[in-house]
């Protein structure tokens, strides 16, 4: 039987992810020793936001055209010409490196459709140098103004200096381009609030090695919620309880911060759900078994020595083990030293959202970023992307950034060897997707029931949502 808690003040018993800080064997940066989690209610969240073909069409008046999301990479775009095309909702952006202006940019963003009669100017990145309508040949400078108006005599009412691409706000972060439509926006820097400050992995010296995407069947929303929570290990990925301290997990949700949250997961340690049936070299074995985050995201399983299962000391842990593990794969790997690097830098899922679909991880070993977005209009569907920004060793050059590849329907995350054990665990996720779509139209309840604390970054996040869509 359950103990009755304080609402808010629930946390698993067993060791805290802090618990486990302590015992690291490295000095652990102050960033992970951040703790703040407030009580945001205990209310239903009600059901429309996933299902109403009206709420999607709000969504995308209120918030995907007033707020800052991340579009693509500056590495994507690196010289003049070069330019991506983002799709959000309805809506079609061109991010376009540029020739500096007066104020110094040279990353300029605009919407992409003809002025004449509104056919998209691209439908995929490249290098231009003009965006020119491939219909009737209407053409626009790479900084908007327009450069050919076709049979100009008969267009007498069109003044050339006015019919320019309208501009969309953009600004970066750390390698990222955001963007953003509301010209009366805040700052980036504003809305990034303190979450540069929690970042402090140097995603600079990575590179975008693998991006796959995929339509799944469920609002975006229902799938990013599902990734944001490890509340659901215990009954979707059995198979990581021995290694994965999922329900000790630590959610770093406050109102003060409403853009941004963190969750904490240990690995390299048990769950409390098993560990009082496992050993530590039973974590330790499974864990190589399962293959680790970083060894997946190079495509090779982690190296045993001589062929040989290290063996865990006695009175020693497998986190220990594992952590110097990494240390020497990730030096070989990279060629930087990581002797003075934590363990829980090496081995924990840091994960991070920026409202409201940006998931950088960080820590020193993960390289993830997700990405959850609407697809067109539709409350029934979604897009879901995976990025891995990888390291590679300091001589360089740095390599070009993957270009992205889409799963077709009938196909697994699983079949992309690249992806490793993310690819099978991420096929776990959305193999319960469609049918919590389906499920919530046949709810017989207003709204979907959230824990106090593993639930609360889904409070979190659509209490931020509820801001948006009622300005």
């Amino acid at each position: 039987m359950n103990t009755p808690q304080a609402p808010g003040s629930a946390r698993c018993p067993g060791p805290s992810v802090q618990d486990y800080l302590d015992r690291d064997s490295r000095p652990v940066p102050a960033v992970l020793r951040y703790e703040a989690n407030d009580f945001l209610g205990s209310e239903d969240i009600d059901v429309e936001r996933f299902v109403s073909p009206e709420w999607a069409r709000l969504e995308q008046e209120r918030l995907w055209r007033r707020v800052w999301q991340f579009a693509c990479l500056e590495d994507e775009i690196p010289e003049v010409g070069d330019h991506e095309v983002y799709e959000i909702g309805t809506d079609s952006v061109l991010i376009v490196r540029t020739r500096p202006d007066e104020h110094g940019r040279d990353i300029r963003a605009f919407v992409n459709v003809c002025l004449h009669r509104g056919r998209k100017l691209r439908t995929e990145g490249g290098n231009v140098p003009e965006f020119r309508c491939p219909f009737h040949g209407f053409t626009w400078n790479l900084d908007g103004s327009l450069k050919n108006l076709p049979c100009a005599w008969d267009f007498p009412h069109v003044e050339p200096e006015k019919f320019t691409l309208p501009e969309v706000r953009v600004d970066t972060w750390r390698g990222f381009v955001f963007i953003n439509m509301d010209t009366a926006a805040e700052p980036l820097a504003d809305f990034l609030g303190t979450f540069p400050e929690y970042f402090v992995w140097p995603l600079e010296d990575r590179y975008k090695a693998l991006h796959i995407a995929k339509v799944l069947p469920c609002n975006w929303k229902v799938a990013q919620d599902a990734f944001i929570e490890s509340f659901h290990v215990i009954a979707t990925h059995p198979q990581l309880l021995p290694w994965l301290a999922d329900a000790n997990s630590q959610y770093d949700a406050t109102a003060d911060q409403p853009n941004w949250s963190r969750m904490i997961n240990v690995q390299g340690a048990p769950s409390p759900h098993v560990a009082g049936t496992v050993t530590e070299q039973d974590v330790l074995e499974t864990f190589y078994f399962s293959r680790s985050f970083y060894a997946a995201s190079q495509g090779r399983d982690l190296q045993v020595a001589d062929g040989e299962m290290p063996q865990v000391p006695e009175g020693g842990t497998a986190r220990a083990v594992l952590a110097e593990q990494m240390r020497t794969q990730l030096a070989a790997a990279t060629g930087r030293d990581h002797s003075a690097t934590s363990d829980s830098e090496l081995l924990d899922a840091v994960h991070h959202l920026v409202f409201p679909n940006f998931h950088p991880w960080g820590g020193v070993k993960s390289n993830i970023v997700y990405r959850f977005r609407p697809h067109g209009l539709d409350p029934d569907s979604c897009i879901a992307e995976i990025i891995y920004m990888s390291a590679y060793p300091p001589e360089g050059p740095k390599p070009k950034p993957a270009k992205i590849r889409w799963v077709p329907d009938d196909a697994l995350f699983a079949d992309i060897p690249e992806l490793g054990l993310v690819g099978p665990v991420f096929d776990q996720d959305i193999e319960n997707l469609p049918h919590v779509q389906t499920g919530l139209k046949s709810l017989r309840k207003p709204g979907i029931t959230l824990s106090n604390y593993q639930e609360s970054r889904v409070r979190h996040f659509n209490r931020t949502l509820d801001a948006w869509m009622e300005r």
